[in-house]
């Protein structure tokens, strides 16, 4: 029987979400795994829980609240930002690491797409191909392209605090200067600047729609939908996987590197917009409509379904309004069946039993400078930027990798509609995009027109899937409390039990 949830064994990015202006992803091999499993004991204590992270969430709208009071507020009044350290550590292994320390024999999952990692799976994704016409070779960064056995993420409020908690982690993995892992990079994501905070390179409001957890969430807020721990958790009701008992609370990282192509995606807008034939409102800026009814929402995050021709963004800042619709079934006159939002959560195309199996915790950081004048000028990318992408799901076959390949990848999906759908396009991948990609509805008086995607502008760089275990998975199954060896006695030295002869 299992027992009922406690938060303090959670892994706290996974239910929760770090409170973060900046991450860090250390990914790593093991190098000595005894060593390593010895040495895990020094870093579970920095190890952030869920009810410590809900805590600290709690903390500091608190203390905004208080700063927030405490400021004068006059007419032309700027409340400016405050500041409050923060850090958050978690700790997540890939089928191969899980292999690399053999706390048990054969250590699996159970789950097919997990136990074969990211690499395997790339090609059914939709990733480029690094020898079009040849073999397939995932288009990856070469780091990617290694073995990696492990990944740290470190969420806070800076860069400083973040750096050195990613010390900390490193001098726990060292006994005398001798570590148990190699590194094999560090990606740095921050979100970014000023008004832009929240809002991912394109432009657009990221995060809204995220399911509550049934017994998790206390607030539930109109529209959001209400999921089993078991979609995310595995051993939890809702789990449809056949996970073995030490990865009870334990959750699939999805990871991925996600470069944004953000001066062409806004030079297509335009131009799109121009030669199109769409019927735009006096006033209005066709590249908005167009980009909105790509994503299905505004970049003020007001959903398309219910301002279809202009941006409302009192609205999109409404938790209480900006999540409360439904998709029309049958019709993309103020959606396109395509669009990004109802590709991934298709409310009201097909039933809320069938959606909430397959929803996903999104944790991602945008990372990347913002757009220079220069790339504005010529419409082309010349510094990378992007989102890095994670997700948590208890089975991969019904979270990231179904969502990609069945629905975003799928022109066919919504299924049973009047019109082919067409791509999710933004995040919709074809192998070596040829011929290019189309979606349907974009021009919401010709529904039936098809639109071609003549680039892709989200390719992924790499990834790879990992298990963020619980805590006490950590620190009672996966890591080895080092050997203590007696002092002589008598003349004898010690020689453990399994030596002796």
């Amino acid at each position: 029987m299992t027992t009922e949830l406690s938060l303090a064994n959670v892994q706290g990015d996974i239910l929760v979400g770090f409170s973060k202006k900046v991450e860090l992803f250390y990914f790593f091999q093991i190098d000595n795994a005894d060593a390593f499993r010895a040495q895990l004991t020094n870093l579970v204590p920095l190890i952030s829980p869920a009810d410590k992270t809900i805590g600290e969430k709690a903390e500091i709208r608190k203390k905004k609240e208080e700063h927030r009071q405490n400021v004068d507020v006059g007419y032309g009044t700027v409340i400016k930002p405050v500041h409050f350290p923060v850090v958050g550590v978690n700790i997540a292994f890939s089928a191969t690491g899980l292999q690399k320390l053999q706390f048990i024999d054969n250590p699996k999952l159970n789950d097919v797409i997990f136990d074969n990692g990211m690499k395997q799976d790339a090609k059914e994704l939709g990733d480029n191909n690094a020898n079009p016409g040849a073999d397939f070779k995932p288009d990856w960064d070469p780091a990617f392209l290694q073995d990696i056995h492990g990944v740290v993420l470190i969420a806070g409020d800076s860069f400083d605090t973040t750096s050195k908690k990613l010390a900390d982690v490193k001098a726990s993995l060292s006994t005398n200067s001798v570590s148990s892992i190699i590194e094999v990079a560090t990606l740095a994501g921050d979100v970014r600047p000023g008004e832009n905070s929240g809002h991912e390179h394109f432009g657009y409001l990221d995060g809204i729609s995220q399911p509550a957890i049934d017994g998790v969430d206390e607030k539930i807020l109109p529209g959001q939908a209400k999921i089993n721990q078991g979609v995310v958790l595995l051993g939890r009701k809702g789990d449809t996987g056949n996970s073995p008992p030490w990865a009870l609370d334990g959750s699939i990282l999805a990871f991925r590197k996600l470069p944004q192509k953000v001066p062409e995606f806004e030079k297509f807008l335009l131009e799109s917009a121009k030669s199109s034939n769409i019927d735009i409102p006096d006033g209005a800026n066709g590249a908005d409509i167009l980009g909105a009814r790509l994503v299905g929402r505004w970049k003020s995050g007001a959903p398309v379904r219910l301002a279809p021709l202009a941006d409302d963004p009192e609205l999109g800042k409404d938790e209480q309004r900006n999540n409360k619709f439904k998709f029309s079934s049958n019709s993309q006159r103020s959606c396109p069946f395509a669009a990004h939002v109802r590709k991934m959560n298709p409310r009201g195309d097909l039933d809320a039993e069938i959606i909430n199996e397959r929803l996903i915790l999104r944790r991602g950081i945008p990372f990347g400078p913002e757009v220079t004048s220069e790339e504005k000028i010529t419409n082309k990318t010349q510094n990378e930027r992007g989102l890095y992408f994670v997700s948590y799901q208890s089975n991969l076959a019904n979270g990231f990798s179904f969502l990609q390949k069945s629905w975003a990848n799928n022109e066919k999906f919504p299924v049973e509609k009047p019109f082919l759908s067409g791509f999710d396009p933004i995040i919709g991948q074809k192998v070596d995009q040829s011929p290019p990609r189309e979606m349907i509805g974009a021009n919401g008086d010709n529904v039936s027109s098809p639109m071609k995607l003549e680039a892709q502008w989200v390719n992924s760089k790499g990834g790879e899937y990992f298990f963020s275990p619980s805590i006490p998975t950590l620190k009672n199954v996966i890591a080895k409390p080092p050997v203590t060896i007696p002092p002589p006695a008598n003349g004898y030295t010690y020689c453990p039990p399994e030596h002796q002869g």
